[in-house]
């Protein structure tokens, strides 16, 4: 068994209690149930467990984020909401999917139908990789990687190419604007998105996200409330919510890049964005608000404070999602490049400069900030994020001019009068 994986306690739980024999693994300090020579079979399950809670999480996990999402919703707007399947309507995801997964597969005749079938396996995929990295408590994740920042950049990227594979393979125009307008889309956000995650990086001095959970003696929502804030809105698009859900208007080009799929197809790419709002609250919490630690038993109860956070993540994705109407495809980008772009390169040069003057001159080993030093870094990062969203909320606010009234000199008529 590698290094890494015995790190991992489900992983290590379970390759003890089947291959920990004599002569191997003499660190689990028991006797497995399989004899010698069939340690490559407790490795398997290992892994297979592992694998399975984590799929069967994420999916899981998606069917209670729609149900909780139509309840919350149904509350702001003043409605009932699901309540005919199960107590509450728990079990209306459940009624969903098995109505999707009756439906028929419909694959239009001109479509590319590998490239067309392939779109849901490659979003559920960059969604279940990105998760491998996200630790949920202290040792329980799958694998510590030393630039697991950096690979959950790229792996999300994937989904950028599944939406455009969605409106090429579909041959349906309505498909590919809606490919073409969300590929712009995610591309502007995710240079935002990737530079408010630079302040994060200079502190810690690593993009192990073990290590960002572990160097949060002050979390780092209030030492970079700005890289907080353009992430969170950045995220936001990536996963196509509310006010950005743009690619998915009815008005405009119908269903997007997904008109075209149906039955159990069109369930897994409404899984994948589902869950994506998991991961991504996940990340906020583990990135901004220090994951798995809490005020009191981080150790044995980091899963508890973990999910809290994660739940309080979601909770604001909703109440965004009921509060703000949907913007016009020139004002999200807009709002990428005029007012998201300029926060993230101020927050990633006041960082830049906050981090060398602490971390040089104070006697410290470079990238290693104290307690201290955090919540000076977070009395100068506040002010400067409210002046910041301030000054670039003002320029880039859209102005709207009201024509003046044609008529306003042409005395009404009598039969007007009469009426009024």
């Amino acid at each position: 068994m590698t290094p890494f994986l015995q790190e991992n306690v489900v992983f290590r739980e379970v390759y003890c209690f089947l291959g920990g024999n004599e002569g191997n693994a003499s660190w689990c300090g028991g006797d497995g149930l399989l004899p010698g020579g069939f340690e490559w079979a407790a490795y398997f399950a290992a892994g297979f467990v592992i694998m399975f809670i984590l799929v069967n999480a994420a999916l899981l996990g998606a069917a209670v984020f729609v149900w909780s999402e139509r309840r919350l919703l149904a509350r702001f707007q003043a409605r009932r909401g699901p309540n005919r399947w199960g107590p509450w309507g728990i079990f209306q995801p459940i009624a969903d999917l098995l109505k999707l997964i009756i439906k028929e597969d419909i694959v239009p005749n001109a479509a590319d139908r590998l490239a067309f079938t392939l779109v849901p396996i490659i979003m559920l995929m960059a969604l279940l990789l990105s998760l491998a990295v996200m630790p949920f408590a202290r040792n329980t994740y799958l694998v510590n990687l030393n630039v697991g920042i950096l690979y959950i950049i790229a792996v999300s990227s994937m989904s950028t190419i599944a939406i455009f594979m969605a409106g090429w393979s579909s041959a349906n125009k309505y498909a590919m604007f809606g490919a073409m307008r969300g590929v712009a889309m995610l591309i502007s956000y995710e240079i935002p998105l990737v530079l408010s995650l630079v302040g994060v990086v200079l502190i810690v001095g690593s993009m192990s996200l073990v290590s960002v959970v572990e160097a949060q003696t002050v979390p780092f929502l209030l030492v970079q409330p700005l890289g907080a804030l353009v992430f969170m809105l950045g995220i936001s698009a990536e996963l196509n919510r509310t006010p950005f859900d743009i690619l998915e208007a009815e008005s405009e080009i119908i269903a997007g890049y997904h008109t075209e799929y149906s039955g159990i197809k069109f369930a897994l790419i409404q899984a994948a964005e589902m869950a994506g709002v998991l991961a991504a609250s996940g990340f906020l919490a583990t990135i901004f608000m220090g994951g798995w630690s809490g005020p009191f038993w981080s150790g044995q109860l980091g899963a508890f404070w973990f999910l809290v956070k994660l739940a309080g993540f979601v909770m604001l994705f909703i109440w965004i999602r009921a509060t703000f109407p949907r913007l016009r495809i020139d004002q999200i980008m807009a709002f990428a490049w005029k007012f998201l772009l300029p926060l993230a390169l101020i927050n990633f040069l006041v960082t830049a400069v906050q981090v060398y003057f602490f971390g040089f001159y104070q006697g410290d080993v470079p990238g290693e900030l104290t307690r201290n030093e955090l919540w000076i870094m977070a009395a100068i990062n506040i002010p400067v994020a409210l002046i910041a969203i301030g000054i670039f909320g003002r320029f880039s606010r859209e102005k709207v001019r009201v024509p003046e009234p044609v008529f306003q000199n042409i005395a009404p008529s009598p039969r007007t009068m009469e009426v009024d």
